[in-house]
């Protein structure tokens, strides 16, 4: 096997000699490198695997090193070192493209722990096929998606995934995860709304027996449990102010302190975080700290809503009906022309997650060998009206999806019933749905 070669940029010779020697016992070669000059010259007559440079050089700026490296040498890993506390010019960095960052003094296991990640890169294709089998779509914007995870995979800067609820946050993210360097560990996902603001720290970060009432021996925190894989902070909005200060510091120092110990460990997690919520506007009413968001939000993707990608629903529909007759051979409808069309016409505010339950819904209302438009059940306000499905509201703030559609469908059904004098068989034909599918909505909204 070849052996790894690494260019070291440092104009401070003990620098230097400290990061070839920590690299010469990991049986990596180095070639050292002064200042930026010479960084150019020895990148233009080697192969090299990895890069680590000092932010502060005779000839300029390590930000310079890793914005030419990203345009004349893209697959080359480079990683900065930068002085103690400067977190705005490291996340500078990884905005440019560096692939993660170390800081002064230099802690050996944490470059260790850096070196051996980028060098895992060069086993991972730059095009992975199989990301189209898990992330369907073959839209435009579902292209760029799966090119964009394919690069954010390659490097350890944190990424902000936003987007609305059911569009698959949690599934781009785990995608980050499994395409990079930190797939043989832990993938831990983490709602941050469901945690009890007074167990957040021993549940983020673990604590000692006796530390507390009720600690009746250590417990590992999440960030532990993720250690060496990525942490996915669903939900990031919810984090109580405290706590964010807490998890701003051990994403800066790559380090915790359990409850009830002195000393800090040191933790190797890249972080992902989601949220349906506008961070940017909390930020601004102060419910979410400004440091937090900018170290969290270095790289942000935004997952498209199904509306924005009308013409990948059918592919979508197919797939998901796949999965929910596998487990009855007996009974297999497919999708009707009419079904499907009413399906793109929809609006879906619930996304993916909403495709699935309408479908699952439809399977159970279906007895026969394709499945009907009436058999979808789709909410009749939507379903009836005209006009742009862009101009459909969210539900209020702490309104629960299903509940604001179920009270959309019950006014519907209400006034439908009214205006035929209760006449069931009329109000379904009003409403354009079946019988059937009248009487299983009465029936689950509780008005038969």
């Amino acid at each position: 096997m070849t052996q790894a070669l690494a260019l070291i940029v440092d104009d401070e010779p003990d620098i230097r000699e400290l990061l070839e020697l920590t690299l010469g016992r990991m049986d990596i070669a180095t070639r050292p490198a002064a200042n930026l000059a010479d960084a150019y010259r020895l990148l233009a007559d080697n192969h090299f695997d990895l890069c680590l440079t000092d932010m502060r050089l005779p000839d300029g700026d390590g930000l310079q090193l890793v914005e030419r490296i990203q345009q004349d040498w893209p697959e080359l890993p480079v990683a900065v070192i930068t002085a103690h506390g400067n977190m705005e010019t490291a996340v500078k960095a990884l905005k440019y493209g560096a692939f993660d960052f170390v800081s002064k003094p230099i802690d050996l296991q944490v470059l260790r722990q850096l070196v051996t990640s980028t060098l895992k890169l060069g086993s991972y294709p730059k095009q992975d096929r199989r990301t189209r089998d898990t992330l369907l779509g073959d839209s435009a914007i579902m292209q760029t998606i799966r090119s964009t995870i394919a690069k954010l995979a390659r490097s350890q800067a944190p990424v902000y995934i936003s987007g609305e609820s059911g569009t698959g946050k949690e599934l781009v993210a785990r995608l980050i995860h499994t395409k990079g360097p930190r797939n043989e560990r832990p993938f831990i996902p983490v709602n941050c709304g469901a945690i009890p603001a007074d167990l957040m720290e021993s549940e983020f970060f673990g604590h000692r027996k006796g530390s507390f009432t009720g600690a009746v021996s250590d417990k590992q925190g999440l960030f532990q449990a993720a250690d060496g894989g990525t942490l996915f902070l669903d939900e990031v909005a919810e984090l109580p102010l405290p706590m964010q200060v807490k998890l701003l510091r051990a994403i800066q120092e790559k380090a915790i302190r359990p409850v009830g110990e002195q000393k800090e460990r040191a933790i190797d997690v890249r972080v992902l975080s989601a949220t349906h919520k506008n961070l940017g506007k909390l930020v601004e009413t102060g419910e979410f700290r400004q440091d937090l968001y900018y170290r969290i939000n270095v790289i942000e993707l935004r997952v498209p809503s199904l509306r924005q990608r009308r013409e990948d629903i059918p592919q979508l529909a197919t797939h998901i009906l796949g999965k929910l007759t596998t487990a009855h051979p007996d009974h297999q409808p497919r999708l009707g022309d009419d079904a499907r069309a009413s399906l793109q016409r929809y609006a879906f505010p619930g996304n993916v997650r909403e495709l699935e339950n309408i479908l699952e819904r439809a399977l159970t209302l279906c007895d026969e060998e394709e499945i009907h438009a009436a058999d979808l059940a789709l909410p009749v306000a939507d379903a009836t009206q005209a006009g742009d499905p862009h101009d459909h509201q969210p539900p209020p703030e702490g309104v629960a999806l299903e509940d604001y559609l179920e009270d959309i469908e019950r006014k519907a059904i209400l006034k439908a019933l009214e205006q035929t004098h209760n006449n069931k068989t009329a109000a379904a034909r009003k409403l354009g749905i079946t019988f059937r599918a009248l009487r299983y909505r009465l029936k689950k909204l509780g008005l038969d």
